[in-house]
C-alpha cells in the first residue's frame, strides 16, 4: 500500500483507481496462499458467515459476463454493478478508453468488494483477453435481431454494453462475434442503461445455469481465492492475523 493509501481508499475519487493498482488483500493471498490464510481467520468468523461464504461460493458464475465500454454516469455503472453481484456473477470487463470507470458508493452498498473487475484500456484488448478464455463476444444493441436470450448457453457469453449516451463504438461493434438485443414492446426505444444489464444478464445467467445443470462454475483454484479473499474482508488487521499464524506455524 503506498503512503496515505488507506486514507485515499475511503476517497470515491481515487478508491477504483488504487483497489486496481494495489490490493492488500490480494497481495496477501499471493504471499501466503489462499489455504494459510483460511486457516488462519477462519476461528474468527462465526458459522453463519463460513457458511454464507460457501453457499455464495457455491452459487458463482464466471460466465456470462458483462462488458462495459467507456460509462460516463458513477449511477450507472454502480447499479449495474450491483445487478451483477446479485445475479452470482463474478466477473465484469471495463473499458476505459475514453474516461476512468466509476461507481458511486451510495448505489453500490459495497458490492464491488466481492466481484472481480478486469480494466482495459480498449476494447480490442478486453476482446482478445476474453476470446482466450473462451468466450464470444456479443454488442447489446437495440433492434437487433437477435435476441440475448436465444444465445446458446454451452459457449461462454460476453456481453458488451456501450456508453449511456453515444452507445458501442463501430471499434466495439467490429470485435464482436454478432449484435443481440432485448425485446422491447412499448413505445420506448431503449431501456436505462443498468436496467438492461439487469434484464440481459439474468436471461443469459438463467439460461447457462440450465445447461450447466448446477448453479455455479467456480473451478478449485478460483473457489479457494475468493474464499480466501472474503475470509480477509470479514476480519480487521486481517494481514497481521496471518502473519502471526504463518509465524507459529513455520517457528521450530
Amino acid at each position: 500500500m503506498p503512503p496515505g493509501g488507506a486514507r485515499l481508499l475511503r476517497d470515491p475519487r481515487w478508491a477504483w483507481y488504487l483497489r486496481r493498482v494495489v490490493d492488500p488483500i490480494d497481495e496477501l493471498i499471493r504471499s501466503h496462499g489462499p489455504e494459510r490464510v483460511v486457516a488462519a481467520i477462519r476461528p474468527l468468523l462465526s458459522e453463519f458467515r463460513v457458511d454464507r461464504i460457501e453457499s455464495v461460493l457455491d452459487l458463482r458464475l464466471t460466465a456470462p459476463t458483462a462488458v462495459f465500454e467507456n460509462l460516463h454516469d458513477p449511477h450507472n455503472g454502480a447499479a449495474a454493478l450491483r445487478s451483477i453481484e446479485a445475479l452470482g456473477l463474478q466477473e465484469a470487463h471495463v473499458v476505459e478508453a475514453a474516461e476512468p470507470f466509476s461507481a458511486a458508493p451510495a448505489v453500490t452498498m459495497g458490492c464491488e468488494k466481492w466481484l472481480t473487475l478486469h480494466h482495459y484500456g480498449s476494447v480490442a484488448g478486453a476482446a482478445q483477453e476474453l476470446r482466450a478464455r473462451g468466450f464470444s463476444l456479443f454488442a447489446m444493441l437495440p433492434g437487433a435481431a437477435r435476441s440475448c436470450a436465444d444465445l446458446d448457453p454451452e459457449t461462454p457469453a460476453a456481453l458488451v454494453f456501450g456508453n449511456e449516451h453515444a452507445g458501442l463504438s463501430d471499434e466495439a461493434i467490429g470485435v464482436c462475434d454478432d449484435a443481440v438485443s432485448l425485446p422491447i414492446h412499448g413505445f420506448t426505444q431503449s431501456f436505462n442503461l443498468s436496467v438492461s444489464v439487469a434484464l440481459a444478464m439474468s436471461q443469459v445467467a438463467h439460461r447457462r445455469r440450465q445447461h450447466l445443470g448446477q448453479s455455479g462454475d467456480l473451478d478449485s483454484e478460483e473457489r479457494a481465492r475468493l474464499r480466501a479473499r472474503w475470509y480477509a474482508m470479514g476480519v480487521r488487521g486481517a494481514r497481521a492475523v496471518v502473519e502471526r499464524h504463518v509465524s507459529e506455524e513455520t517457528r521450530p
